[in-house]
């Protein structure tokens, strides 16, 4: 146990003026996502009366850049200068969102969302490598527990927000709001001395489909983070497969409306923010394999409870704890890979395990749907719950075969630390 670097806390992680700033760019930016987004549904739904297939293919519009430029995306950002990687992505995307403003028709719309996830695509896994260059090894689980509460707690905040302003100021303003976070996200990632290693002479000329093949291969080759990426997307496809299909069970399971559909969608998000105040002290105490074992087993029980039993009080608890263990996956995977990633594949790795989340995100949207058809929505459930099973049966058995069973917390690994 002793062997084990000790794990930094939310406040020590703080006081550090770069994580600080990275991680207010991030509260501001997201905010401003949320309510671009709410608005922009608010007016395809209500102004342009669009129909579920219209409304639908905005998340669509959104998601298919993340799936395909992510991978390609990755190259460049491990050739590039990371800061300003960030910063250019931020001005672009500040522009680009400005087009809503005079968006007069749903393609104009898909159009600026394709834009906007397709410079997104080089943000996220730039984000990635810049947390692993400013933060401490020790403090990794940490930081990425504390950027992981954004995202949830902006989703319980702002639809709230969103349609206050939509109502008083009209959807331009949450626009403008959103151009606005990107310029001050910019503007904090400029304050922050992101520094790394040049790549090598050798790997610059590189081309992009080697370059691509090279971040593949560490991937397939590399037991932990081949485990990683087939736990996140299992554990994204069981979520989407609840997200997709959440308001039918609502409305056909447990024979209820909109207002408690609303309250239950709520409750993945608080249950992951509970779950990441956890992480730094769980860390201390067990492996980030384990903790995505647990967060795996956690999710599965929570899926099966809730389609046997189908009550809404077992339900809202099977919700909080599908958010709470979530965050067991999504948390100590995002660190197992800054620290057993060598800093110049990083980028391509990130944006690989970006990739396969919205991979297995879009699968499980255009799944779920026919299933429940012909099988029933809580078929559906049960099969999710199974796949979960045995993705744990095989990462148990993966650790108990390389001797972790019981094993305390892995120091520093050596591709961390000579990163």
């Amino acid at each position: 146990m002793n062997s084990a670097a000790p794990q930094l806390s939310f406040r020590e992680l703080l006081r550090m003026r770069p994580v600080r700033h990275l991680w207010l760019a991030q509260i501001v930016s997201i905010f401003g996502d949320f309510l671009a987004i709410f608005a922009v549904y608010s007016v395809v739904t209500f102004k342009m009366h669009g129909n579920a297939n219209q409304v639908g293919m905005i998340l669509v519009a959104y998601l298919l850049p993340l799936a395909i430029i992510s991978p390609i995306a990755g190259v460049f950002v491990d050739r590039w200068n990371v800061r300003w990687t960030m910063i250019a992505s931020d001005v672009i995307r500040g522009v680009l969102v400005l087009a809503l403003l005079f968006a007069k028709d749903l393609y104009t719309i898909y159009g600026v969302f394709l834009l906007l996830s397709s410079v997104s695509a080089f943000f996220v896994p730039a984000q990635s490598v810049a947390t692993r260059t400013i933060v401490p090894v020790a403090g990794l689980m940490a930081a990425n527990a504390l950027m992981a509460q954004v995202v949830p707690a902006m989703q319980i905040i702002s639809p709230s927000i969103a349609g206050l302003l939509v109502q008083t100021a009209g959807a331009n303003s949450c626009f403008l709001f959103d151009s606005f976070s990107f310029f001050f996200s910019a503007f904090m990632v400029f304050t922050i001395a992101i520094v790394r290693e040049k790549p090598a002479a050798g790997q610059a000329v590189t081309s992009i489909l080697s370059s691509m093949r090279q971040g593949m291969s560490f991937i397939f080759t590399h037991a932990t983070i081949s485990f990683v990426v087939i736990s996140i997307a299992a554990g994204m496809f069981a979520v989407r497969c609840f997200g997709a299909l959440l308001s039918v069970y609502v409305r056909d399971i447990l024979a209820s409306n909109a207002g408690l559909y609303g309250v239950l969608s709520s409750l993945v998000g608080i249950g992951m923010i509970v779950a990441s105040q956890f992480m730094p002290g769980l860390a201390r105490k067990t492996s980030a394999r384990h903790l995505v074992i647990w967060g795996l087993g956690g999710m599965g029980l929570a899926v099966l409870v809730m389609a046997a039993l189908t009550t809404v009080i077992s339900t809202a608890a099977c919700m909080l704890a599908l958010g709470f263990f979530a965050a067991f996956i999504t948390i100590p995977s995002q660190t197992l890979i800054q620290k057993e990633t060598p800093q110049a594949l990083l980028g391509r790795v990130s944006s690989s395990l970006m990739s396969v989340m919205t991979i297995s995100q879009v699968i499980a949207m255009l799944v779920a749907g026919p299933v429940a058809e012909a099988a029933g929505i809580r078929n559906l459930y049960y099969g999710s719950a199974a796949m979960l099973a045995i993705v744990v049966a095989v990462g148990a058995w993966q650790l108990r075969e390389r001797g972790e069973i019981g094993k305390p917390p892995e120091p520093e690994s050596s591709a961390a630390a000579g990163a």
